[in-house]
This record gives structure tokens, C-alpha cells and sequence, in this order.
């Protein structure tokens, strides 16, 4: 499946009003391993993502692929608990469907999370990373989730992204971590295809470019997220060290691993930023 159009979203949308009919004011997406911050939410309804028509599912472990919707800190969400990936043989279109279902719930505001591998060498795992812009690899080499007819309804042909990231919510995130004594680094986000992991020469030339994690998801959804006026706020938490020098192996058990440290501190972040809100 490729190109997303209204009647896509439109039974999605059918689909997920069978069994909730929450009105989410915020959208949440969970990346590897961080899908335990949905045990938060109250009142909750569940769906599996495969009784959705159309929606990518996902085939990786730490990726649950379910929506939750309720209430966390008074405020109704929308949570997909794992999402799918490039990788996984999905057009880099259908990864935005998600995403155009919640701007069609009415959601305004998208907080995405991811787990990234550190490129910058002073991140440690177990630490989260605020995300002040992204470097679009994927895009700028063809795989946009815009290309094709344009949905306008949601947004412009040609969407402005000097602000992809909102400046009012990154500064409510930096005054909770501060206040909340969570530790928190703040950089760019690059998005690669995957699956496999980095080379050390491609972590050089990343970090050259003026990387400091990098992941394999985010970038679409944000783009999606920012086509259609909702405003971003993303975090990364760092899985790994960067291997610049080609002495260590990653994993995808790592990755998981890193979660157990990152969801905590992650889950007093957004809610913290849900109480300012």
C-alpha cells in the first residue's frame, strides 16, 4: 500500500470510533522499548492495530502495536504503542497514516519518542535527549511522507519546517526537567532507513554534520504531524554509546534493555509537561 488518501484515514478513523469515541487533545507515539509509559494512562480503552484497515503494523519486539486512549494528567490521548517502520517494507507514506488519524480526532499536539543510538560522545544511555531539529536523510533522498497528491484538508503542498519541533513546548520541557532534577540533554535527530546498525565511518560523518542520536522512525511522523498544523515535541531516549571507533557491538536487546532506565525518567518528563499544559 502507498499513497494515504481520505478514504484511508476516513476508515481508520471508522474503525477506532467502534471502540472509543474519545476526542484525544494529545497524540503519543512510543518508540522501542518505551511502551510502558502507556500504563499511566486512566480510564483506558485498547485496540489492537490490526483490526484497523490500512494501518501499518509493526513485526518488531518492544513495539506492541496497540492504541490506548484516555485520560493522563486530565488530559485525553491518543497513544499508539509501538509504530512500524521504513525497514519493515512499509511506504514511507503509510507511516503517516497513524498520525493523519489522530490530526482527524482533532489532536493538536504530537509528542514522539523514539530510543536513538548517541553520536555525540558525552551522551550516555539511560539519558534523554530533548529534540531541537532533524536531519531528514531518508527525505532528502527521495522517501518523503508527502510525496504524492497532496491532502488538502490537512495541509500545504509545500509545508514550512524551520520550526518542526515547538519552541513553547520545548521550553516547558527543559523548566520540568530542571525542576524535576531529570537529566536532560538536548540536540538534532538524524533518521536513517535501517535496519542495520551504524558503521563507526557513519557515525563520524554524522557527528560531522552536526548529529547527536540517531534512530531509524520520527522524522515521517513529524513531517505529517507539522503538514498538518499540530505542534511537536519530541524526545529521544539514548540506548547506546556512540561507537565511533568500532570497539563495541550494538543490539537490538540493548536497546530494550535501555528502556527500563529510560521509561521512568521519560514518564515524569511528558507528564510533567501535561501538568503545565
Amino acid at each position: 500500500m502507498g499513497f494515504i488518501s481520505d478514504v484511508d484515514i476516513d476508515d481508520a478513523v471508522g474503525a477506532i470510533r467502534k471502540t472509543t469515541s474519545l476526542e484525544p487533545k494529545i497524540g503519543m507515539i512510543l518508540g522501542s522499548g518505551l511502551g510502558p509509559l502507556a500504563d499511566a494512562i486512566e480510564d483506558a480503552d485498547h485496540l489492537e492495530v490490526n483490526a484497523i484497515p490500512g494501518w501499518p503494523v509493526s513485526t518488531v519486539e518492544g513495539h506492541s502495536g496497540r492504541l490506548v486512549f484516555g485520560q493522563l494528567e486530565g488530559i485525553p490521548v491518543f497513544v499508539l504503542q509501538g509504530r512500524a517502520h521504513y525497514y519493515e517494507g512499509h511506504s514511507i507514506e503509510r507511516i503517516g497514516l497513524p498520525v493523519r488519524v489522530m490530526q482527524k480526532l482533532g489532536a493538536e499536539i504530537l509528542i514522539v519518542t523514539n530510543a536513538a543510538g548517541a553520536v555525540h560522545p558525552e551522551f550516555s544511555p539511560g539519558e534523554l535527549m530533548l529534540i531541537s531539529d532533524h536531519i531528514n536523510l531518508i527525505g532528502m533522498a527521495g522517501q518523503s511522507p508527502l510525496r504524492g497528491p497532496n491532502l488538502d484538508a490537512y495541509g500545504p503542498r509545500f509545508p514550512d519546517m524551520s520550526q518542526a519541533y515547538d519552541p513553547e513546548l520545548k521550553s516547558i520541557a527543559r523548566s520540568v526537567a530542571d525542576k524535576g532534577d531529570i537529566p536532560l540533554q538536548e540536540g538534532v535527530y538524524v533518521c536513517l532507513a535501517g535496519p542495520s546498525f551504524e558503521t563507526p565511518a557513519d557515525l563520524r560523518f554524522l557527528r560531522g554534520i552536526g548529529v547527536d542520536a540517531v534512530g531509524m522512525s520520527t522524522v515521517p511522523e513529524v513531517i505529517i504531524a507539522r503538514h498538518g498544523g499540530m505542534r511537536v515535541l519530541g524526545i529521544s531516549g539514548i540506548s547506546n554509546k556512540a561507537n565511533l571507533d568500532g570497539t563495541t557491538v550494538t543490539t537490538h536487546e540493548e536497546v530494550l534493555a535501555a528502556g527500563e532506565v529510560i521509561v521512568p525518567r521519560l514518564t515524569a518528563l511528558i507528564r510533567g509537561v501535561l501538568k503545565e499544559l
